[in-house]
């Protein structure tokens, strides 16, 4: 049985409030249902002052699902660390814990658009030193202990429910990313299949005398969307594809490994790539993938489109994987 996401990001060009609002809503229903098939994770993320309306407020999000679930993990995949209040995260990671009874998972990156860091007035020179600062304050934060912080003694309350901390995981696709997680004994999470990248990793746990591991994605982690006749679901709904895959292709820079980058400029070029995959049941069951990642309301794909496609995961392929 493959680990089974749900991607949420909330995406959709040219909302109402009204329209984003039932599109929020929608999410969380799909939430609840997928946790009631047996899905293992929501993963959601952080992205600010995009003209489509991505996701700014992952941990808002995150407590909503909560609300809604009982049993599904969600993961912020990923937080964009150095725009944070250390102290007022380490506060909101540790309620969404206690709330959640340990089934949060956040991955602490640094980002990648200058854009954002100058919209919320910190230095994107800095951003190495403020992750660090960040990491460590969670870290000490969660003892529930006194410490120094930025030249004062501060106590965090309350303390996170899950011993010895909430996990906390290190994204990103650098050599400096891996010395941050092996220095503080944090997991590493590449944002590609990057095997030199975790053996330097494992090198520098050694060197520090941490302890550590890696949660890698796969040499392909497709996105998914399921549907009886793939054709008729590129035909009618490949634009919502093409548009969520080229606007986040426009943010990065060559230097920038991410699993779902893309380089397609067009709908024919995106099928063909194989990084957005539309897929019957019967392909799903056949070659099952080491993750199912589905991402039922992709670049704001009707609600309707969506539901087709979670149902067709949480009650035709998933019954046959178990």
């Amino acid at each position: 049985m493959p680990v089974t996401v749900v991607r949420f990001n909330l995406v959709e060009p040219g909302a109402t409030p009204a329209s984003l609002g039932a599109r929020y809503r929608t999410a969380l229903e799909m939430a609840a249902y997928a946790d009631e098939h047996g899905v293992t994770t929501v993963q959601t993320e952080e992205h600010h002052g995009a003209e489509n309306n991505w996701l700014p407020s992952p941990f808002t999000f995150a407590g909503a699902v909560f609300g809604a679930t009982r049993r599904i993990a969600v993961t912020v995949s990923a937080v964009i660390g150095p725009l944070h209040d250390p102290l007022r995260l380490a506060e909101d990671i540790a309620v969404l814990d206690l709330v959640s009874g340990g089934r949060l998972v956040t991955v602490a990156g640094i980002g990648y658009r200058p854009e954002e860091y100058d919209r919320c007035g910190v230095d994107w020179k800095r951003r190495g030193r403020l992750q660090d600062e960040l990491l460590e304050t969670l870290l000490k934060a969660w003892t529930g202990e006194e410490f120094a912080y930025r030249g004062r003694t501060v106590r965090v309350t309350p303390r996170p429910f899950t011993e010895p901390h909430p996990l906390l995981l290190v994204g990103g696709s650098s050599r400096a990313a891996a010395r941050r997680a092996a220095r503080l004994g944090l997991p590493l999470f590449p944002s590609a299949h990057l095997p030199e990248l975790e053996a330097y990793y494992k090198e520098l746990l050694g060197e520090y005398g941490t302890e550590g591991w890696t949660m890698m994605p796969a040499v392909e982690t497709p996105l998914l969307h399921l549907a009886e006749d793939p054709d008729r679901a590129w035909a009618q709904y490949g634009g919502h594809f093409l548009h969520e895959a080229r606007t986040y292709a426009s943010w990065q820079s060559s230097d920038i490994r991410s699993a779902v980058r893309s380089a397609a400029t067009t709908v024919a070029e995106l099928r063909a790539e194989g990084v957005y995959r539309v897929v019957t049941p019967e392909e799903c069951v056949a070659r099952p993938p080491e993750s199912l990642v589905l991402h039922p309301l992709c670049g704001g794909m009707p609600v309707e489109e969506g539901w087709r496609s979670l149902r067709l995961l949480c009650e035709d392929v998933l019954p046959r994987l178990a």
